[in-house]
């Protein structure tokens, strides 16, 4: 106890965590804001249109397809630090502007909202994950996952919560304004974390030439290359229904809308339990085996919540959905963080991300087409198979992890480079 207790003193008393602890907080709050108020104020403009809602979803995750590769490439280029920053103050000034717009114009600028964001947080997600990297031991980079993922999982419960209050309080322009203020006090924070260690790096290469070493890299890895199949794979499944959560509320509940804040609230607590049991699963199993673990048990849970219509059961399945999502995501970031080297995790996240973000949005384009024509139900049972299909893809990496070293995989740089990929 008192040995876990000291682990957890030294990591808390490291500047690096509480900077980017705090600013996160800030980031939280402003996104959750703005999340559930776009969402809500286009369901009142649009009469609970299907199609309009999903292409919230599209506006939000696009970009990360389109340009997380670009901004993984550019992680690895710039100063880590100076780029968060201009991200969050960037981000803020977009907003200003496409309040105004909102006030003067037309509703249809609050999609730009979450347009604007996620393109500057693909510059900013990976320049973290590289701070992370560097600032951060070894050893306590499962502690921070979890801990990082604990905070998110407490939004899962207070932000619908605080969004939706929010909006019905006071409405989209006070809401947009919040945000804008949240982001700009996270730019704040940032301004605590350690100076940048890295020199600004010399044009020796392109970005097209370290984008293609980036892609070699990962080839390399027969893991990496398993595992960037498994992301597609789920990309697809969480696409379908990503945009449709709402209508699980309104359709197969029977409920008002603005019940789903309730229903994220259990996602959050169970995110919270999850957040612990996933720690205490890592001092034993491995992060592959984690992933998988939790992607089986997701798409049983998803099955049941297409099929059910009744409360008690839906939030069971929620309830245990959101249990195992820390499993997932703290395995991801923890095997992309320990088996990439320092120079390439800017461009390895940015590359794994948009094989997941890009079936993400392939999907989530077409959700609201396919709940119209096969029904809620059906596209559930899609993603519940897609689930399966991607856990048995890693099965060979499981079954044989002595097999698959990554820390084995030559830097492309140093060697020889090939015509072609």
């Amino acid at each position: 106890m008192k040995e876990n207790q000291s682990k957890f003193s030294s990591f808390m008393a490291n500047p690096f965590v509480r900077a980017i602890l705090v600013s996160g907080l800030f980031l939280q709050i402003g996104i959750w804001v703005r999340n559930f108020s776009v969402l809500l104020f286009v369901m009142e403009q649009t009469n609970e249109d299907p199609v309009a809602v999903s292409l919230i979803s599209v506006a939000e995750f696009a970009p990360i397809f389109i340009f997380s590769i670009i901004g993984g490439t550019f992680a690895d280029r710039w100063l880590p630090k100076r780029t968060m920053i201009w991200c969050d103050v960037l981000s803020a000034l977009s907003l200003i502007a496409i309040l105004l717009t909102l006030m003067f114009a037309t509703w249809k600028a609050v999609f730009f909202a979450m347009l604007i964001s996620a393109i500057l947080s693909q510059f900013s997600q990976p320049s973290g994950m590289k701070l992370f990297k560097l600032h951060v031991p070894k050893e306590q980079v499962q502690m921070g996952m979890s801990i990082y993922q604990t905070m998110f999982a407490l939004f899962m419960i207070l932000g619908p919560v605080i969004g939706t209050f929010v909006f019905q309080q006071y409405g989209i322009y006070v809401s947009l304004a919040i945000t804008t203020v949240m982001f700009l006090l996270s730019a704040v924070a940032l301004l605590f974390l350690p100076k940048d260690k890295l020199e600004p790096k010399e044009d020796e290469t392109t970005v097209w030439e370290e984008l293609l070493q980036g892609i070699r890299y990962v080839k390399r890895s027969k893991f990496l290359t398993i595992l960037g199949g498994n992301f597609f794979v789920a990309g697809l499944a969480l696409g379908l229904i990503q945009p449709l959560g709402i209508f699980i509320v309104t359709e197969r509940l029977g409920l008002e809308k603005e019940f789903l804040q309730w229903f994220l609230v259990v996602n959050g607590i169970a995110m919270i339990i999850g957040g612990g049991l996933a720690l205490g699963m890592a001092r034993k199993l491995p992060p592959i085996t984690m992933l998988a673990m939790g992607m089986v048990v997701d798409a049983v849970m998803i099955s049941i919540m297409g099929f059910s219509n009744v409360l008690w059961l839906t939030l069971i399945a929620q309830f245990f959905n959101g249990l195992m999502l820390p499993a997932i995501q703290i395995s991801i970031n923890t095997m992309i963080l320990q088996n990439s080297e320092e120079n390439y995790v800017g461009r390895v996240n940015g590359i794994m991300t948009p094989l997941f973000m890009g079936a993400m949005v392939i999907m989530m384009s077409m959700s609201g087409w396919m709940k119209s024509h096969l029904g809620l139900t059906s596209v559930y049972q899609m993603a519940a198979v897609l689930f399966i299909m991607g856990a048995i893809l890693i099965v060979p990496l499981i079954m044989n992890a002595s097999k698959y070293v990554l820390n084995e995989v030559k830097d492309p740089a140093t060697e020889i480079k090939p015509d072609t990929i």
